[in-house]
């Protein structure tokens, strides 16, 4: 199965060089974070971080002071909001969500399932009032990136959820995903997928593209590139290509590697910056090479395999996206039941199989060879040792350095 492409997409970073089948070249990268010590997630030697965004002054809350009633027991109902295109469908009949319908039959919950979700800091707004004032935002489960999960966990704007209830997530949760500063127990913020960023070419038009600075500076690539609007992502690999480490960089480092990203702006090498919308024209051979997410590029090489996905030998960045009940959510234990439902590991494959994600169940790669054996042998979906060991994560920021860096990137890339 291949998922359409999506409109909205997450964002993450890694090494090595990878197509549609998998094809892989390691060289020297990045020494991997500690995630005792990096503030970070990390996934086999992969980090990613649990980065603590701008805050809302007066917004804080706390378990005890906004308390969620739990109507489960008598209310078999759950409002599941997430990304476009971030679940499986039924190609033959677009109006079925296969795992989710066997969920529904088989717990008895009926969902309202909503494609809200098209950017983290647009989301925020969204419901930042009412989580501020221990309001309902009239859903159960919202699904957020790692950074931002982080944030509304400092907080205080989530619900615990209770370990006895998700034994598939204990049991099958991928090591390298638990323990993160921002959830120790894991029990507040669970991995729905992962991905990476890195870069992409199109063979059709263009010869491969193997370092940022290549991208960046290629003669015959000018005015035919773009890169990411996600600050992270884009700086990330910036950040590596310079020699400097994501996971643990200075001022004058990220200014450093700003002054490339202006150069490449000023010079017209970059035609602009993007969210999902460079995969349309990235498959089309209208632009010929970009930074971009590793599940677009997998869709992309299931038509044509000379899209490629490429890991710089200087490195990648990799994230993840996390299930979280908000406070005032009133069916937790409906949310509990479906969350831990997405951890067997037979689900799971059916759901990465879509979607096309880094998935984070123990056992499904297994499963999706039954599924698929190609995509059960790609790397991009069920990552390798040899790709791990080259990742890194970018720096966890406070609010005065979010607001800092994020407003100097803005400025450049003309937002």
């Amino acid at each position: 199965m291949r998922a359409p492409l999506r409109p909205f997409s997450r964002r993450a970073l890694l090494t090595g060089t990878l197509g549609s089948t998998a094809l892989l070249t390691t060289g020297g990268g990045l020494a991997t974070g500690s995630l005792a010590t990096g503030g970070s997630l990390a996934l086999g030697g992969l980090a990613i971080g649990g980065l603590a965004g701008c805050g809302t002054r007066g917004a804080q809350q706390t378990e005890a002071g906004c308390v969620s009633e739990d109507l489960s027991g008598t209310e078999k109902t759950l409002a599941f909001s997430n990304w476009p295109q971030y679940l499986d469908v039924d190609e033959r009949d677009e109006s079925r969500r296969p795992t989710l319908d066997e969920f529904v039959s088989r717990s008895g919950i009926e969902v309202r399932y909503t494609e809200d979700i098209n950017d983290n800091n647009e989301f925020f707004g969204k419901v930042r009032n009412q989580l501020a004032a221990c309001q309902s935002t009239d859903r159960d489960i919202i699904v957020l990136s790692d950074w931002m999960a982080a944030r509304m966990i400092r907080l205080g704007w989530v619900q615990k959820l209770d370990p006895a209830k998700i034994p598939n997530v204990r049991a099958n949760l991928l090591p390298s995903l638990r323990d993160r500063t921002y959830d120790a127990e894991s029990r507040i913020a669970i991995p729905w997928q992962c991905g990476l960023a890195g870069l992409a070419y199109n063979g059709n038009v263009t010869t491969e593209v193997r370092t940022v600075d290549e991208l960046l500076t290629r003669p015959d690539l000018k005015g035919r590139v773009t890169a990411l609007s996600e600050m992270r992502d884009t700086m990330g690999l910036l950040l590596g290509a310079n020699g400097h480490d994501p996971a643990n960089f200075t001022p004058a480092q990220f200014d450093d590697a700003l002054a490339k990203l202006k150069r490449a702006v000023d010079s017209g090498q970059i035609r602009r910056f993007t969210g999902n919308d460079y995969a349309p024209e990235l498959a089309k051979g209208d632009i010929a090479a970009c930074i971009g997410w590793s599940g677009d590029v997998i869709q992309l090489a299931g038509e044509d395999a000379r899209v490629r996905f490429v890991a710089p030998d200087s490195g990648v960045l990799l994230y993840s996206d996390d299930m979280l009940v908000p406070n005032r959510a009133t069916h937790r234990g409906n949310a509990e039941a479906l969350i831990d439902y997405y951890y067997e590991p037979a689900v799971a494959a059916k759901l990465a199989a879509y979607v096309n994600y880094i998935c984070p169940v123990q056992g499904a790669q297994a499963e999706m060879e039954k599924i698929d054996p190609e995509l059960a042998a790609n790397p991009l979906i069920f990552p390798d040792e040899a790709l791990l060991a080259k990742s890194t994560m970018f720096m966890a920021l406070d609010e005065k350095q979010e607001r800092e860096y994020e407003s100097k990137f803005q400025q450049v890339i003309g937002a």
